[in-house]
């Protein structure tokens, strides 16, 4: 299980709802047959949409 901190994706949004929906929609995409945008282990689409957010938040910070 992933436990990100908020500071991390607060650098996304600040807005914690905005977080949720961020992840909600990216999950549906990725049921709906999207394809990751980054390799992870990960096989369940809200955890693979969180480490998608995640890898957005840490490119935004450079």
């Amino acid at each position: 299980m992933i436990n990100p901190s908020f500071k991390e994706l607060e650098k996304v949004s600040k807005s914690r709802y905005d977080i949720a929906m961020l992840i909600a929609n990216r999950a549906k995409e990725l049921i709906d047959g999207d394809k990751p945008k980054i390799k992870t282990k990960a096989n369940k689409p809200v955890t693979v949409a969180l480490t998608e957010l995640m890898s957005e938040a840490g490119e935004s910070e450079e």
